[in-house]
């Protein structure tokens, strides 16, 4: 009886003086995957644009950003006065699908966001402020599911995002796909510095199977210099003649855009 008394107390000395290690992996879970809305405005003229600029800059982002979404990205199409599809692209986060559910119903009762954004809510039918509108929701890649906006010490006007939409053929090898960038793509963006701002899978939109991703640069300069970088980088030239992925990806459109002065990154 005098030992086991003894044990116990020994124990307890143990545990009052010692420090045990936990790893932080243990205690620590990982971030939920967020949900990304990208609206894409079509427009046809500099008439229009100004508009949305109006719209989007002193109605609709301080309206998000009173619902505690503050981190929401607007952006052109580069060079936007001599392309010939012109488009505005606003990039939303989410932490939960039921958030992005209920904005537009939460939106309607902001009577700020109606009074500000007046000359675009109750625009005419013969005098819209776009052509057309898209809306693409995405889930956030395991591997990176958090928005992470970009840090260049440089003039934002000046910085380059490239927005990429791969389809794949098949719904199994659009899965390969995203195993692909799960597995390695990834990190050699964020290796060799190509900043990414999401990569997201779309579980809506009119082109699927797809997956979307952005990374972004302090100029095109840079971002042609980091593509040099990516296509030879040792890692990807091992995977991307494997046979596990080969034929995973059937088109692949890629986009050059510009931040807006007023966007959030």
């Amino acid at each position: 009886m005098k030992i086991k008394t003894l044990f116990s107390a020994a124990v307890a000395i143990i545990l009052l003086t010692h420090t045990f290690y936990v790893p932080a992996s243990a205690s620590i879970k990982p971030p939920k995957r967020q949900y990304y809305q990208l609206i894409v405005y079509h427009v046809a003229n500099k008439g229009q644009e100004q508009r949305l600029d109006k719209y989007l800059s002193e109605a609709y982002l301080p309206a998000l950003h009173r619902q505690g979404i503050k981190t929401v990205g607007v952006f052109k199409t580069a060079n936007m006065d001599t392309a010939t599809n012109k488009r505005l692209y606003v990039l939303i986060p989410f932490h939960t699908l039921a958030g992005f559910g209920n904005l537009e119903s939460t939106l309607a009762k902001d009577k700020v966001l109606a009074e500000k954004g007046s000359d675009y809510i109750n625009a005419a039918h013969d005098d819209p402020p776009y052509v057309r509108k898209e809306t693409i929701l995405m889930q956030a890649f395991e591997g990176m599911p958090q928005l992470k906006a970009p840090d260049f010490p440089g003039l934002k006007s000046e910085r380059i995002y490239e927005l990429r939409s791969y389809e794949s053929a098949t719904e199994k090898l659009y899965k390969n796909k995203v195993a692909m960038f799960n597995d390695a793509e990834m990190e050699i963006f964020e290796r060799i510095g190509s900043q990414p701002v999401f990569y997201g899978e779309v579980i809506a939109g009119g082109r699927m199977p797809n997956l979307m991703y952005m990374t972004s640069y302090s100029s095109k300069a840079s971002r042609d210099e980091q593509w040099k970088k990516f296509g030879n980088d040792p890692k990807w030239k091992a995977i991307v003649n494997l046979d596990i992925y080969k034929n995973n990806m059937k088109k692949l459109d890629a986009m050059f855009l510009s931040p807006t002065a007023y966007s959030d990154f």
